[in-house]
């Protein structure tokens, strides 16, 4: 008895990235641009299984992938590494021979290669809350008489403001 024909050649569904639903719905991700996102995405496209904290990505390789300016990709890297999502483990400098080395990246959300467990530091991150600043007025409305003095001041005519 032969195989059933729609089962033949197939191999498997091909190499995809997965985003977690608890990653998704952090508030660092949720709060995150576009940009960055994309950024993301790419540096986990370059993780095989076994290669994190390994992973080579230069701000050139970055721009091409995604089709952007090599000097806009700088500041999503700098906010992915302050919210938590990657890690740099080693900087980009130049070789032996002169030719320029690109940085070497971790993604936080994965055990690294070394046999560190997962940082998650994305999982703690909360936005800044801008600071409340007072207003002149204690009441919204001027015609309440909140805040003005109803009475005369020497006959002038006008009325003096108490804050």
């Amino acid at each position: 008895m032969s195989r059933k024909p729609f089962i033949r050649g197939k191999r498997g569904a091909g190499r995809h990235v997965q985003l977690p639903e608890w990653l998704q719905a952090s508030p660092a991700w949720a709060t995150l641009r576009p940009g960055p996102r994309a950024l993301y995405i790419e540096l986990k496209r370059r993780f095989n299984g076994v290669n994190n904290g390994q992973i080579i990505l230069s701000h050139r390789d970055a721009a091409m992938a995604l089709h952007v300016h090599r000097n806009t990709v700088g500041p999503w890297f700098q906010e992915l590494q302050e919210r938590g999502f990657i890690e740099m483990v080693q900087a980009p400098h130049l070789g032996p021979s002169g030719y320029g080395k690109a940085a070497v990246w971790s993604l936080q959300e994965l055990p690294s290669a070394d046999g560190r467990s997962a940082a998650k530091a994305f999982m703690g991150w909360r936005a800044k809350e801008k600071p409340r600043t007072k207003s002149q007025h204690r009441c919204h409305k001027k015609q309440d008489g909140c805040g003005v003095d109803s009475g005369s001041s020497g006959g002038t005519g006008t009325k003096s403001v108490t804050l």
